[in-house]
């Protein structure tokens, strides 16, 4: 069992059977989902080795990252989702559970991180900066909500801001 951090969090690798009480946390955590939609399970399939899980009080999951090297630009590792439970927010976990993703990061050779966030999501942004990450801008991003984004990003339809840290 993994060691508890300073902050008395235990970090550890998510594994497959994490999936669903992840998603049912987006759920709730996200004001209604589905979830489902945010993490298909292949991702805690393929993905856990780069991917990091925060248990506070007992085995109660706290917060989550799931994220990737590039398979095709080997200066990348790329964020593809983080999460905290409202409650334990600007505690530090989701800065912890992004130093231990970085540390993989560096140690496959990594030299930047890349991660999208809708950009009405003022408080993603916001974190996403506060950890040193950059807006990127420019052609064909537009003020959406009031955040440099690429419009019709994902989906031909749902907008992203796309975050840059240099590592």
């Amino acid at each position: 069992m993994p060691e508890p951090g300073p902050d008395g969090v235990r970090y550890r690798r998510p594994t497959e059977a994490d999936h669903v009480p992840i998603v049912r946390l987006i759920d709730d955590w996200w004001g209604g989902g589905p979830g489902s939609e945010s993490l298909d399970r292949l991702w805690l399939q393929h993905f856990t080795g780069t991917s990091w899980l925060a248990e506070v009080s007992g085995a109660r999951i706290g917060g989550f990252l799931v994220g990737f090297l590039s398979a095709d630009h080997p200066d990348t590792a790329c964020c593809r989702l983080v999460g905290m439970d409202p409650n334990l927010r600007r505690q530090g976990i989701g800065r912890a559970l992004y130093d231990r993703f970085v540390a993989d990061a560096r140690a496959a050779g990594r030299s930047r991180i890349v991660a999208t966030v809708w950009p009405g999501n003022h408080g993603a942004i916001a974190f996403h900066l506060a950890l040193g990450f950059e807006l990127l801008i420019g052609p064909g991003t537009q003020n959406l909500y009031g955040t440099p984004a690429y419009p019709a990003y994902d989906h031909d339809r749902e907008d992203r801001s796309v975050l840059v840290r240099r590592i």
